[in-house]
C-alpha cells in the first residue's frame, strides 16, 4: 500500500502542538514531514516517531517565513519518495507571542510577529492550494488562538496577525472547500501545558494546575479528527479550551 504524508510546518519542541500533531499522524501510518526552524527540536520529533516503529518522519529545517524554503517545502512534499503518496494533510503551526506595552511597540516587532503569525500562513496556504487542487483533495489546517477573535491590552501585534490569518482560512475555504478541499482554523483558547509555557511561565502553569491548561495531545486528536470528517459535515472554525477556562 502507499503510505500517505503530511507535512507540518512551525515545529518546535516535541512537547508542543506541532510535535504532538507530528506523532498524531505518524500512529496513522503517515509519513510527516517535520518543517521547523531549529533543527535540535525537529529532530526530536523525528526520533521520538522512529522510535514507536509507526509510520515515518524526516526532518526538514524551515522558515516559514521565507518563501522559497516555503516552496521547497511543498516540493518534498509533494515527492516524498518511493512507496509514499503526494502530500494530502498541511498544517501551519507557526506562531510567536509576548506582552508588549503598545506605546513601545516597535515598527520591526510588529512586522515579525505579522511575518510569523499572518504571512507565513499566506504562503503555506497559497502553496497548499496550487498544489492540492489539481489532485481535488487535501486537509489545511491553521492554528489560531483566542487573539484570533479579540485584542487584549499588551497583544495588538499578535492579535493584528492571528487575525489575519482567520481571513485567510476563511477566504481559502470559502473559495477551495467546494473543489474538494478542507480548510479548517482552530482557535486555541488558553495555555498549552507544553515545554514552551513550563518554561516560560512555571507559576502560571502551578496556579492554573492541570485541569486549566490544554493538552498538546488532547489538541493534536483533533487535527487528526478535522481531517477525518466526511465532507458531508467539514467544520471550518473549531474553538477548544481547557473546560475550565473563562471564556
Amino acid at each position: 500500500m502507499t503510505q500517505p504524508t503530511a507535512i507540518v510546518f512551525g515545529v518546535g519542541t516535541a512537547r508542543g502542538v506541532g510535535g504532538a500533531v507530528c506523532k498524531r499522524f505518524a500512529r496513522e501510518g503517515y509519513h510527516v514531514i517535520v518543517a521547523g526552524r531549529t533543527p535540535a527540536k525537529i529532530n526530536e520529533v523525528v526520533a521520538e516517531i522512529a522510535a514507536t516503529g509507526i509510520g515515518s518522519a524526516e526532518a526538514l529545517p524551515t522558515d516559514v517565513t521565507d518563501e522559497a524554503q516555503v516552496i521547497a517545502a511543498f516540493d518534498r512534499a509533494m515527492d516524498p519518495g518511493p512507496g509514499r503518496a503526494p502530500v494530502d494533510v498541511v498544517v501551519s503551526n507557526a506562531g510567536n507571542n509576548a506582552i508588549i506595552d503598545f506605546t513601545k511597540l516597535t515598527a520591526a516587532q510588529f512586522e515579525d510577529f505579522w511575518r510569523v503569525g499572518c504571512f507565513s500562513g499566506f504562503l503555506i496556504g497559497r502553496e497548499a492550494a496550487r498544489r492540492l487542487l489539481p489532485l481535488g483533495r487535501g486537509t489545511v489546517i491553521f492554528t489560531g488562538a483566542s487573539g484570533s477573535l479579540r485584542g487584549k491590552p499588551g497583544f495588538a501585534h499578535f492579535a493584528a496577525a492571528k487575525a489575519g490569518l482567520r481571513m485567510i482560512s476563511q477566504s481559502m475555504a470559502r473559495e477551495y472547500g467546494p473543489k474538494g478541499l478542507h480548510i479548517a482554523h482552530v482557535v486555541i483558547d488558553g495555555g498549552i501545558d507544553g515545554d514552551r509555557l513550563r518554561g516560560a511561565f512555571p507559576q502560571m502553569v502551578d496556579k492554573l494546575g492541570a485541569d486549566g491548561l490544554l493538552g498538546f495531545d488532547a489538541i493534536a486528536d483533533n487535527y487528526w479528527l478535522l481531517h477525518q470528517q466526511p465532507k458531508s459535515a467539514w467544520t471550518q472554525e473549531l474553538e477548544i479550551r481547557p473546560y475550565r477556562e473563562n471564556w
